[in-house]
């Protein structure tokens, strides 16, 4: 049981949310969110999916099956902002990426350079 607890923590916080965000986006009070990373236990099955979209993941990740390496897509509020941008029409999309790339480039330290 005590990967299944690891594994929901890891989901959230990769999603980079904590566990009361979590709770707020699927509705649920965050004593349950905890009860369920510290038990192991999984949440009611019409809670699945909601928590996977809260994390960015699917349900077969969150459930511990891995990933199909496809498309490798942000999670938690990134992910949420792309999702957003992706319903943008065209145009805003390339000034929305023109001001990533010019942010990046700023904020990029000599290393890590993008």
């Amino acid at each position: 049981m005590a990967k299944a607890v690891s594994h929901l923590r890891e989901l959230r916080q990769t999603a980079g949310i904590s566990q009361r965000e979590l709770a707020r986006l699927i509705g649920q009070d965050s004593s349950n969110v905890s009860f369920w990373e510290r038990t192991g236990r999984l949440p009611r099955s019409e809670l699945l999916a909601p928590i996977a979209k809260a994390l960015g993941v699917t349900v077969q990740e969150l459930l511990g099956q891995p990933r199909d390496k496809r498309v490798a897509t942000p999670a938690g509020k990134l992910g949420s902002a792309f999702q957003q941008a992706q319903r943008l029409p065209r145009r805003q999309q390339e000034k929305l990426a023109e001001f990533v790339r010019v942010f990046i480039a700023q904020h990029s330290t000599p290393g890590n350079a993008a």
